[in-house]
């Protein structure tokens, strides 16, 4: 076991900086236990790795186990939102819902895993479904296929595959996990260029999102999707999303529905923050009222 602290500069909220890195509820390779810990499991250059971070009298206590300990460590402060400029984010006067969102949540930092595969492959497996149909592959291929979490991890907490492995999965495995062809065959082509993939987090975003975009199956939804948890890219704005542009539309001018279009000119004077701004609404949870159905949940497990 390796231990690092870390001391924020101001107002901090692990829990609402790290949220969004799970995948769901049942997540493996992320768990919160009673104390407000947090606990990831990952795969790194090193190896893999359990980390432990709990906040506790203004600064982050961590703890890593595993041959990838010290990377994570290493990684720490940048995962945490120590490279982050929450700063320079000011909502307009007129946008009053992200106003008051943005001074009732000011420990909200925006993370950066470092790690690209680990955010591409669960971000694949979210197109085109609902998040219960996304969050339950990833459940069943980590259970299945990951490996159990180095040290005292809670029970049930794996590592998700390396990038041979993910090439591994036979088809019939993608189908018990409810993954369609096409996005199995997309997960198998960025694992086989894993290494070039992995190099983005060191790029700018615009350099990154090009070379994520590159493996036919990636476009710009899952590239920002991606780059926003790996790089905490603050402006990687996601477009093509369902929702989205309703939620964004309602939080800055009480009106439903929208574009992407109009949601990117509605955002627009937050340019180097719209990713930011997206998340301030989301952790407010301002969102419209429902008037249609949900859209249903399939499962092709069984054809």
């Amino acid at each position: 076991m390796a231990r690092r602290t870390w001391d924020p500069p101001g107002p901090y909220d692990l829990g609402r900086t790290l949220g969004v890195l799970a995948r769901g509820p049942g997540d493996p390779a992320y768990r919160v236990t009673e104390d407000g810990s947090v606990w990831r499991a990952s795969r790194t250059p090193a190896g893999p790795g359990t980390l432990r971070a709990t906040a506790r009298d203004g600064r982050v206590e961590a703890e890593a186990w595993g041959p990838g300990a010290d990377w994570l460590l290493d990684g720490l402060p940048a995962l945490l939102g120590a490279e982050d400029e929450p700063a320079a984010f000011v909502p307009l006067p007129r946008h009053r819902l992200l106003r008051e969102a943005h001074r009732r949540h000011p420990g909200l930092r925006l993370a950066r895993t470092g790690l690209v595969l680990e955010s591409l492959i669960p971000a694949i497996l979210e197109q085109k479904v609902t998040s219960d149909e996304a969050y339950r592959a990833w459940r069943l291929l980590l259970t299945r296929h990951g490996e159990p979490a180095p040290g005292p991890a809670p029970h049930g907490m794996r590592v998700m595959p390396d990038a041979r492995g993910w090439a591994l999965i036979p088809s019939w495995e993608w189908h018990k996990a409810g993954v369609d062809g096409r996005r199995a065959a997309t997960v198998v082509r960025a694992a086989r260029v894993a290494a070039r993939l992995e190099e983005a987090a060191t790029m700018d975003a615009t350099a990154a999102a090009a070379r994520l975009r590159a493996v036919p199956g990636i476009g710009p939804w899952t590239a920002a999707e991606t780059l926003q948890r790996s790089n905490g890219a603050a402006d990687a704005v996601t477009v093509g999303d369902l929702h989205l542009p309703s939620i964004v539309s309602y939080a800055l001018t009480g009106a439903r529905g929208g574009d992407d279009a109009a949601m990117l000119q509605l955002l627009s004077p937050y340019e180097g923050h719209r990713h930011r701004a997206c998340r301030v609404i989301a952790a407010a949870g301002i969102t419209p009222p429902r008037r249609g159905p949900r859209f249903p949940v399939g499962d092709i497990r069984s054809l």
